[in-house]
Formats: structure tokens, C-alpha cells, sequence
């Protein structure tokens, strides 16, 4: 009997890590808003990581993280490194593309929880009185984060903290 149940554990174990290898080999999550502000505001809120305590969804999950920013705070070059508690974990951010006012495009380096090399990029559409947002992350899924994505939705996970984020833009927008 002690002998049916391993090779069941270990046949479920195996099917599992058959199953998380077959998830595909990179991820992107995006979320969308509509703003009613002109782009120009939407896009200065976004292009300056001293202006993300505004509206960045992160700040409220820990209002005490430890922030540091590098001589550029905002535009191509500015970088942003962060350290916080579990809910938000430890990295860096450096903008890579800024291209007023319609894009902005980072790098995002995790640290903690687990170490991940991200790209995001925010594009600022206008729509006649308002101003349509999207933010994106994508990136490479490693075998660990595959295992990962059988037990966690990382589109809901990570989507939600968009979502907030899009939600505390807009309101801090058509302030």
C-alpha cells in the first residue's frame, strides 16, 4: 500500500512539472484606462519616478519603503530603486524610452521576492477629451516561474496592482 501511494506522489509530482513546462516561455500582463485629462499631464505623472508616489499602487501596499532615486529622476536615464516590505519586495527601475507624450518604456530589475528582468511600457493614446492609457509588463518565464503559474494566475495577480495603479492615476489626473 505504502508503495502505491509514492508512485502516486511521485506520478503527480512528475505531472505537474510536465505540466509547468509546457506554460509558454515568456508572460505579458497589460491593463487599459480612460482618462479624462490631456496627455501632456497623464504622461508627466508617468515619465517622473518622483511623481509614481501619486498614483503607484506599490506606495500603498507600504507607505515606510525606502526609496532612492539617481541623479535623473525623469525622461530616458532616470532610475529608481526601491525596498520595501513582502508585499512589494526590493528592485529597480530605469527608464529606457521617452518619447512625450506618448510613451515611456522601462526596464524593471526584482530583486526580492525573486530575482526577474522585466520590461514595462506605458502608451498614452489621446481620445478626443480624454486620454487612453496602457501599461505593460512582459518578459521572460523561467522554468520557476512556470511551476509557479500552475499554482498562480500571474495576469490576476499582477494585473490587479495595474488596475489600482490605472485607477489612482486617473483619479490623481482629473484632480
Amino acid at each position: 500500500m505504502l508503495k502505491i501511494i509514492a508512485i502516486g506522489v511521485v506520478a503527480l509530482i512528475a505531472g505537474v512539472l510536465i505540466f509547468a513546462a509546457t506554460k509558454p516561455d515568456t508572460f505579458r500582463v497589460e491593463r487599459s484606462t480612460s482618462i479624462h485629462a490631456p496627455p501632456e499631464k497623464v504622461f508627466a505623472m508617468i515619465n517622473d519616478f518622483k511623481r509614481w508616489g501619486e498614483w503607484s499602487p506599490w506606495d500603498k501596499k507600504d507607505p515606510a519603503m525606502k526609496r532612492t532615486y539617481g541623479p535623473v529622476t525623469s525622461g530616458k536615464g532616470a532610475h529608481y530603486a526601491w525596498d520595501g516590505n513582502n508585499d512589494v519586495g526590493q528592485g529597480s527601475m530605469d527608464i529606457t524610452e521617452s518619447v512625450p507624450p506618448v510613451k515611456v518604456g522601462l526596464k524593471i530589475d526584482f530583486v526580492k521576492p525573486f530575482e526577474a528582468h522585466n520590461t514595462i511600457q506605458f502608451l498614452v493614446e489621446p481620445k478626443g477629451a480624454s486620454t487612453a492609457v496602457t501599461w505593460s509588463m512582459a518578459g521572460p518565464a523561467p522554468f520557476i516561474s512556470k511551476l509557479m503559474q500552475v499554482f498562480i494566475n500571474m495576469d490576476n495577480m499582477i494585473g490587479r496592482d495595474f488596475a489600482a495603479g490605472l485607477a489612482n492615476l486617473k483619479a490623481a489626473a482629473e484632480k
